[in-house]
């Protein structure tokens, strides 16, 4: 049996400062500091925080006053800014630049009076952020499916659409060509949301699973992208799995796979996947091969008075 490991796969740059962000933080002010909602949407690094200190929270309001709050990687409403103001909080935002770049897209159209479409998966921290930046809420309109497109009855001819930053491109495209059938006036973004490195992870799992049989996919169930990373292998017609470690893997997945597809969503350390190919070393697997794929450069700045804290 042999490995594939897709490139590029795991941490990108918005995930790489929110955890730094959180770090610096604990050196900064000691612990505990309180995060709003899971920094990102990964098990393994949640813990290793909590482990240092950072306690997570849901609720704003349960955070103490005074103390120090982050904003976790996929955002927040403007009413959670509001309580955490009251609450005399020292706050860091960790929201990924990419999401704040929506939230920016949607206060701007409202402005211009506009009722935003919002293409997204219903009850995720970051749609629930983006719904928020209205505070009537009454101009963004959020759809998760076709059939929501169908559903859709409005009369004001000034709309606009936007999309969550972690989507399914082949399965927002379609929602979109709808909303444009439907709506043929209605504003695109000025530039793609669906960020630069769930595109490049899914465009690298289709290149991949033109040869693997099989897919493990390092993510956490909660993890949006990395669950679309999974689904694109099944569309493929090939068994996928999601496993937060390599404790998750069923032998049985293996019988009679001669080629196995190894990736790992955007919230995922590069860690679990080099336990993964040892667990394969382990288990007959003679031959790892890094597939070719977008070389990624960005690199996003953490908040000014964190930049002195060593890491």
């Amino acid at each position: 049996m042999r490995a594939l490991l897709a490139n590029p796969r795991g941490f990108c740059a918005g995930v790489e400062r929110a955890i730094e962000i959180v770090e610096r933080a604990l050196e900064s002010h000691g612990a505990p500091i309180y995060v709003h909602h899971e920094v990102v949407h990964n098990k393994f690094v949640v813990n290793s925080l909590k482990e240092k200190g950072a306690i997570f929270v849901e609720e704003i309001n349960d955070v103490p006053l005074g103390k120090v709050v982050i904003f976790s990687a996929h955002g927040v409403s403007e009413a959670v800014r509001q309580q955490a103001n009251k609450l005399g909080a020292i706050v860091y935002d960790a929201t990924c630049p990419l999401v704040t770049k929506v939230h920016k897209e949607v206060a701007h159209k409202q402005k211009q009076k506009y009722k935003v479409i919002l293409i997204g998966h219903k009850g995720h921290p970051e749609v629930e952020g983006t719904l928020g930046q209205s505070v009537a809420g009454a101009n963004v309109e959020l759809v998760e499916t076709l059939a929501d497109v169908d559903k859709l009855n409005l009369d004001n001819k000034r709309l606009a659409y936007t999309t969550q930053t972690t989507l399914s491109i082949d399965d927002t495209q379609q929602i979109v060509n709808a909303l444009q059938v439907k709506f043929p006036d209605i504003k695109a973004p000025q530039k793609e949301d669906i960020c630069y490195a769930t595109q490049n992870r899914q465009n690298a799992v289709k290149t991949l699973m033109q040869d693997a049989d099989v897919l493990l996919v390092l993510g956490s169930n909660n993890s949006s992208n990395s669950n679309r990373l999974r689904e694109i292998a099944e569309k493929m017609q090939k068994n996928a799995y999601l496993i937060d470690d390599v404790g998750e893997i069923q032998q049985s997945w293996l019988i009679g796979v001669d080629t196995i597809g190894i990736t790992a969503g955007a919230s995922a350390p590069e860690i679990l996947v080099q336990e993964v190919v040892n667990y394969l070393r382990a288990h007959g697997t003679n031959e790892i091969i890094e597939m070719n794929g977008v070389e990624e450069n960005t690199h996003f700045a953490i908040p000014k008075p964190l930049r002195q804290i060593p890491k």
